[in-house]
């Protein structure tokens, strides 16, 4: 049996990006992630090596070298929430630590996530660095901003960028054959993400919660999701769960809420997941719910990564992902 190639994930959160190469034919060799919580998650579902901690203080001699380095970098300084200061904010400096990855291990393909700000930060500056950093180290450049929408039938509003890479000098040619997988038609509905039956009494507004009178009033519907912005309801009508962020572990007004037949209530945190693409059998540990919420909305989505990765081996095997079918 040919050996899987392997995967180097940093930033790795709860394991979506592993998990989506895991599922496209890679062996995840080892982890990385600072946030103590995300590692309880991550622990839960994987058996490889995890290396819980500051990215800054790892001694990248001492782990194994991969065909594969994939890390879903900050996204803070890129973000239309943060304060847009890119480089200039000390979290936008993880990118280059990245890069000391790159320049020690040497991986064949290279494969980054961030917000979709990040192509327009700073007037295209901070792309216009990324991907000099990256093409002057002699790798290829492909880079798209992808929605969950339009990736695995999961019906859920999240754009991303993503960046790939390929060795030049291992792949002079196979770089050529990749390309980002084709949009697929969403057939899934939001209700169908939805626990069956009734979950836990307190993720239900009642009429001894605040804001009970106002979303009896304003959430009419079972097959859709709701948002509840400051002083008012917000119903999404383009039949998709909105963007989950990590500020949903902040407060119960930031999490989507929906009506169903036992009254109206909170998306649950197994909900959330499900949204970014993970499967039911994904573990969620006995930690709190604000954590798990936080964690979901961190998290990338879980069919968009195993898509690219497919197409990554396809190009790593010279089939052409322009006139292959994905």
């Amino acid at each position: 049996m040919k050996n899987k190639f392997t995967v180097g994930s940093l930033y790795a959160g709860v394991g979506g990006i592993c998990l989506g190469f895991k599922n496209s034919g890679f062996a995840v060799s080892w982890a990385n992630e600072y946030d103590k919580n995300a590692c309880v998650t991550y622990r839960e579902n994987f058996t490889h090596k995890l290396i819980e901690g500051d990215i800054m203080e790892i001694d990248i001699s001492s782990l194994n070298k991969v065909d594969v380095l994939a890390g879903g970098f900050p996204c803070q300084p890129f973000s239309v929430a943060g304060y847009r200061k890119g480089f200039g904010d000390n979290r936008g400096n993880h990118f280059f630590r990245m890069l000391d990855f790159v320049d020690e291990m040497r991986p064949k393909v290279l494969f980054f996530e961030n917000v979709k700000n990040l192509v327009g930060h700073d007037k295209g500056n901070t792309f216009k660095v990324i991907r000099n950093e990256i093409e002057k180290r002699n790798y290829s450049f492909h880079s798209k901003v992808l929605n969950t929408k339009d990736y695995g039938n999961i019906p859920h509003n999240r754009e991303r960028i993503f960046i790939i890479g390929f060795d030049k000098n291992v792949y002079p040619d196979n770089y050529k054959y990749f390309d980002f997988p084709a949009k697929e038609t969403l057939t899934r509905k939001v209700k169908s993400v939805f626990l069956k039956g009734k979950v836990d009494e307190k993720f239900y507004y009642r009429e001894d919660k605040y804001m009970f009178e106002m979303l009896q009033n304003d959430i009419t519907r079972e097959d859709t999701v709701y948002q509840f912005r400051r002083q008012y309801v917000r119903e999404n009508k383009s039949d998709v769960c909105p963007t989950l962020t990590a500020n949903m572990g902040t407060g119960g007004h930031n999490v989507p809420l929906i009506k169903t037949e036992f009254g109206i209530r909170k998306l649950t945190p197994k909900e959330c997941f499900k949204f970014q693409g993970f499967p039911d059998t994904y573990i969620l540990p006995e930690i709190a719910n604000s954590h798990l919420y936080k964690q979901a909305g961190n998290s990338v989505s879980v069919p968009v990564i195993e898509k690219i990765a497919e197409n990554i081996l396809k190009a790593i095997n010279g089939i052409d992902c322009k006139m292959s079918p994905n």
